[in-house]
């Protein structure tokens, strides 16, 4: 009898973020003895960054349980779609969207979001405007539970995010949430995306099983590894039967 792989977790971050940003995640899968990565996010286009997602997911050549915070949301969704080998959605702190919507469309279906205020923009030659967090803004907008030194090193290495990667609609005929199995965790204190517009997007998609965690911000990955990994190991769990 042929044994069926362990599944992969590939873990997807999103703007202002970087693939580091999951560490503490990756250090408990890895010692529950799952293979995970984090993929660096380009953070330029949905279309681009899911497709470079879904080269990532082929080239392992192994079942995945695919994860995405934030913007990495909108990816997953897209780069999932259709894919045979992604077998379970895990969405932390992370849009959940339909075809034809957008991050910045999602963000502000709920009020609550602060984001807005804390941007910096600039041109790039590419066209258009990036976006950072403004230094001096980061903590409280974007990982308020945890200590100031870490989040000024997050800070530092936020990486921007392009105004038409948060702008771009999901493309996706299908978003993948409708056929493939879906978990949500976010953070009841989140300043980025409501937790009133998370819960909205757990709902639609039939999340089966949604985590809030009370007082928790953005930064989920790194302020509640726990809560975020044992939703991954549920996931995983699905997957194994």
């Amino acid at each position: 009898m042929t044994t069926a792989p362990q599944p992969v977790v590939v873990l997807v971050h999103g703007a202002f973020a970087e693939s580091a940003s999951w560490n503490r995640v990756l250090r408990r899968l890895h010692e529950r003895g799952l293979d995970a990565v984090a993929v660096a996010n380009p953070l330029r286009s949905l279309d681009g960054d899911a497709a470079y997602v879904r080269d990532v997911i082929t080239g392992l050549d192994r079942p995945v349980v695919l994860a995405g915070h934030s913007y990495g949301g909108m990816v997953i969704t897209q780069a999932a779609a259709g894919h045979p080998a992604v077998h379970a959605l895990v969405y932390v702190g992370a849009f959940a969207p339909g075809t034809g919507e957008s991050a910045l469309l999602l963000s502000g279906k709920f009020e609550g979001s602060t984001l807005g205020a804390a941007l910096e923009a600039y041109p790039v030659s590419t066209g258009g405007n990036e976006f950072r967090i403004a230094p001096d803004k980061f903590h409280h907008q974007f990982c308020a539970d945890l200590d100031p030194r870490e989040a000024a090193l997050m800070a530092a290495t936020q990486r921007p995010v392009t105004e038409k990667a948060l702008t771009d609609g999901l493309t996706a005929s299908e978003p993948a949430w409708r056929t493939t199995p879906s978990w949500f965790v976010h953070g009841e204190q989140d300043l980025n995306i409501p937790a009133q517009a998370l819960r909205f997007m757990a709902d639609r998609a039939g999340s089966r099983g949604t985590r809030e965690v009370a007082g928790a911000s953005h930064a989920l990955a790194a302020s509640q590894p726990d809560a975020v990994t044992d939703a991954i190991l549920d996931a995983v769990a699905h997957v194994n039967g």
